[in-house]
């Protein structure tokens, strides 16, 4: 959610900047919208403490026929526009909540994925004398991917793991989580299904509601990622001990409404899937220092598993409603010749913080709203295809990254195996 105060002392510069995200889907008019329901608020607020005034003046008076008739047309009236200013604010904050947080100025200008910067390239991209195969062919040939049976049961966009498959989930999660653990931060298991102010209170809602998976029955959503249920499950109160930060782990889901025909071929695109994800309240004063130690965080893990990536500074046209800055880091996936999202590291200033009333209070007393950021650790599914397609060997097989070999029951390499 966007500060009034900004809006209405620079509207002019929330309008530019609102359209440096919004080229096609021009969003800035709202800003008018919202400054003639926010003049229109405060003169029925005015009218109304005017009133209330009175009735305080009145009702310290000598109560007579003529003034107890004055006390009730002016209760009448307050309670008249009590009703107007729930409609107006009702309609104010529907119009606000398409506001989109601003970039931050270090954040690329333009329109699509080409106008992203790329920040810095780590290793080498891995060279084969035979030609890499993709992360479907090196499932089945390797007896750990099974999509055929996936989609008898579910149907299109999941996978299963079996094997050395799902040996290399719990071993990703164990090492990232292990790891966070020694960096200080606080294990969670959230709540995967979260009521709509979750939703809401994160971003998610209104903009891309049809994204996500709703059980009517019971009014819940299910999360997709566990960013919600990190940032929600401090709404409404007041921090006093930050920096806070947390890993959570939690299977996702994503109707994927938006991307029709894109990455049909395989798991690298689907409906369910595992993460582990990082989340941090921080003082604003702090909050940006934090980020890029956060996004170094993201790196290490890759790092360590010694998988080739480049950083990307993402644009202004393809952040989302909440960002004001965000870090894509991208794989190689040598079968399709082009780097690939693994994860993303955000910067969402106060913005979740306002819808969700999350602020922080210092020892002198002073209360604000808190930054809130976040970094995926590990999407365990593309982090698996990943590894399988750099990691591959002319015969099929793929070698284990040593730092999860301790996890894997000593297993350092997958053979391929005879399809049953």
């Amino acid at each position: 959610m966007l500060d009034i105060d900004l809006i209405r002392e620079n509207p002019d510069f929330v309008k530019k900047e609102i359209d440096k995200k919004y080229f096609k889907e021009k969003r800035s008019p709202l800003v008018d919208k919202v400054l003639q329901l926010d003049k229109t608020k405060r003169k029925l607020l005015m009218a109304k403490e005017k009133l209330q005034a009175g009735v305080n003046k009145l009702s310290k008076t000598k109560p007579d026929k003529e003034i107890i008739n004055q006390l009730k047309k002016k209760k009448e009236r307050i309670k008249d526009l009590k009703k107007k200013l729930d409609k107006i604010n009702k309609q104010l904050f529907e119009v606000i909540s398409y506001l989109p947080n601003l970039p931050h100025p270090s954040v690329p200008v333009g329109k699509t994925e080409k106008d992203n910067k790329i920040e810095k390239i780590w290793g080498r991209k891995p060279k084969f004398n035979f030609k890499p195969k993709d992360h479907c062919e090196l499932g089945e040939l390797l007896d750990i991917i099974d999509i055929k049976r996936a989609a008898k049961m579910s149907g299109s966009r999941f996978g299963i793991l079996k094997n050395e498959g799902a040996l290399l989930e719990v071993a990703l999660i164990s090492w990232v989580t292990n790891l966070l653990n020694k960096k200080g931060f606080i294990p969670i298991i959230p709540p995967i299904m979260v009521e709509e102010k979750a939703m809401f209170g994160t971003g998610f809602f209104p903009t891309d509601e049809n994204e996500y998976y709703k059980i009517e029955k019971d009014n819940l959503y299910l999360a997709g990622t566990a960013e919600v249920p990190l940032a929600a499950m401090h709404m409404d109160e007041v921090l006093e001990d930050l920096p806070k930060r947390y890993w959570g782990f939690s299977s996702c889901f994503r109707r994927e409404a938006g991307s029709y025909g894109k990455d049909i071929r395989g798991i690298f695109r689907v409906h369910q899937f595992d993460k582990v994800e990082m989340f941090i309240y921080e003082k604003p004063d702090k909050s940006w220092s934090e980020f890029e130690n956060l996004r170094k965080i993201m790196e290490s893990i890759f790092q360590k598993l010694g998988l080739h990536y480049r950083v990307v500074n993402i644009c202004t046209g393809e952040l989302g409603d909440a960002n004001a800055k965000k870090y894509d880091l991208e794989a190689w996936f040598p079968a399709q010749g082009r780097y690939r999202e693994l994860t993303s590291c955000s910067h969402d200033t106060d913005f979740q913080a306002r819808r969700l009333n999350i602020k922080y209070k210092t020892k002198e007393g002073r209360k604000g709203y808190v930054h809130t950021m976040n970094s995926t650790a590990c999407a365990i599914g593309r982090t698996i295809l990943a590894i399988l397609e750099q990691n591959q060997q002319k015969d099929g097989s793929v070698k284990i990254p040593q730092v999860l070999q301790p996890y894997m029951n000593g297993i350092k390499l997958i053979k391929p195996k005879t399809i049953k």
